[in-house]
């Protein structure tokens, strides 16, 4: 299914079950629309079928595989930025769309696959040396452009937003109940991509540093979300029958707020109308039971720091 639903540009849509099983009235509806351009790096399309067709490929030797899987690196080429980014969709890049997006994994998502195929490492050395240099070039712009992105206030380096402009470069804002902030979540996933960089230069440790400084200073200590029972309710999207509340807990482990306002740094929180209030008990059930306002990866991140800085920065621990 994954060749099937390769696009006709060699991206992928989302949100397809690769696994089901098609009529033959399915599969020539899903060939109908390989013209249609609704391919996006969104919830994991693209860059997965790709590592995964990499894999296959490997394995079998079958060359539709390593056709199917090359298709789809020259989009991911063909959709980035002179600056290095992604847009979220291509070539569709309306709205939000065409936004640099860390949101669900994407740009860190395409970079981590185009490293493997860089480095050649198992089931992806079968580039030849021109092809591998373009990924190399590719994924060395797309670097650049996640250092540029992170967020600065004065003289002082924080983290990502969900979304950034793709001129700019400046955080922008994405649904509605995304604002643009500072995101822990997302950073997250880019300082532990960053971390994996063999010999890193002064920029990327520079960064790195001043992120895990933000997620130290930032995280929320004796405090937990406690799933309650709640009447059940229907929504557009989802239905539940529990609600969440923020409770004092004096062992619980350190915790981080989804958004961080940009300036304040105060917590911040966002219903559907775009409005930011500043805690969750001020969120609409919808949204507060339909929606991650808290997380804990940033402590994935401050685990792994001090094997880190001992390698690459001796001289400056940024948790004492």
């Amino acid at each position: 299914n994954i060749l099937l639903f390769q696009k006709t540009n060699g991206g992928w849509a989302k949100n397809y079950d690769m696994l089901a099983v098609l009529t033959d009235e399915q599969k020539e509806a899903v060939i109908k629309s390989k013209e249609v351009l609704n391919s996006t790096f969104d919830n994991g399309a693209t860059h997965s079928h790709i590592d995964y067709l990499a894999q296959v490929y490997s394995i079998t030797n079958e060359t539709k595989y390593k056709e199917a899987c090359l298709h789809g690196i020259e989009f991911i080429f063909s959709a980035q930025y002179p600056n290095g980014g992604w847009p979220q969709f291509f070539p569709d890049t309306s709205g939000y769309k065409k936004y640099i997006t860390f949101n669900d994994g994407a740009m860190v998502g395409i970079l981590n696959l185009l490293r493997k195929f860089a480095l050649a490492i198992p089931h992806y050395s079968f580039l030849n040396g021109e092809f591998r240099n373009r990924v190399n070039e590719s994924f060395n712009r797309g670097l650049e452009c996640i250092l540029k992105c992170q967020i600065k206030e004065g003289e002082n380096l924080l983290v990502w937003c969900q979304q950034h402009d793709n001129v700019t470069l400046l955080p922008q804002n994405a649904r509605t109940f995304e604002p643009a902030s500072i995101c822990n979540g997302e950073s997250s996933e880019i300082v532990l991509m960053l971390m994996e960089i063999k010999n890193p230069d002064k920029k990327i440790i520079n960064s790195i540093q001043q992120a895990v400084k933000w997620f130290n200073d930032s995280k929320i200590l004796g405090t937990a979300i406690k799933v309650i029972d709640a009447p059940r309710i229907e929504y557009q999207y989802h239905s539940t029958k529990t609600d969440k509340i923020v409770i004092e807990d004096p062992d619980a482990p350190p915790i981080w707020t989804r958004f961080y306002e940009l300036v304040t740094h105060k917590p911040m929180f966002c219903n559907r109308d775009g409005k930011p209030v500043y805690s969750l008990a001020q969120v609409d059930r919808e949204r507060r039971t339909g929606y991650g306002w808290y997380i804990y990866s940033p402590q994935e991140v401050l685990n792994r720091y001090p094997e880190w800085q001992k390698k690459w920065a001796p001289e400056a621990n940024m948790l004492e």
